[in-house]
């Protein structure tokens, strides 16, 4: 994630942690902050300093400063797949760059968001995923979803979907 901030309030940092407790491989960029750590990850001053290979580079930096990103990211070996421009960053040269190049490229758009939302984890919150399925999401034990119908009241008793759950679970032993 090229220009993720050190500060727990800004949306870079939340968006990194988010992606990261989902299991993403996340990589901070930001020369100001290269050498210290973030969320225990070792922070880079720019993409070319990353040990290993990159398959996606989120930007959360202003639309200007777009271009010289890919470009960076077009001087790996390998280069990433993917060229992400974070909600309110769009450089239409930037992307026609890195498209003409094999990448494919989206902007305007958040991972985490989107993560959210085709995982149906955002659903559980009652916001419109725009998603239709049948399939219920699996349950992950993670983030939103530790909210489940099998569980113990703040009051200390069980839930009636608790309840109900497990008496047809003796029922049918």
């Amino acid at each position: 994630m090229v220009g993720i901030s050190p500060k727990s309030n800004r949306p870079s940092y939340f968006a990194f942690k988010y992606l990261m407790e989902r299991g993403y491989r996340m990589i901070p960029v930001n020369p100001g902050q290269a050498g210290h750590d973030i969320l225990g990850q070792e922070v880079y001053a720019r993409l070319a300093d990353i040990p290993e290979p990159v398959d996606m580079v989120d930007i959360f930096r202003a639309s200007q400063y777009v271009t010289g990103v890919v470009k960076e990211a077009l001087a790996l070996n390998p280069r990433p797949q993917v060229i992400w421009m974070q909600l309110g960053v769009r450089n239409d040269e930037a992307a026609r760059l890195a498209e003409e190049a094999g990448l494919k490229v989206v902007m305007n758009r958040c991972p985490k968001i989107e993560y959210g939302r085709l995982s149906s984890e955002i659903a559980w919150m009652g916001v419109n995923t725009r998603t239709l399925s049948s399939k219920k999401a699996q349950l992950s034990g993670r983030g939103i979803q530790r909210m489940s119908l099998n569980r113990t009241t703040l009051a200390g008793a069980a839930t009636e979907a608790a309840t109900r759950a497990e008496a047809a679970e003796k029922k049918a032993q």
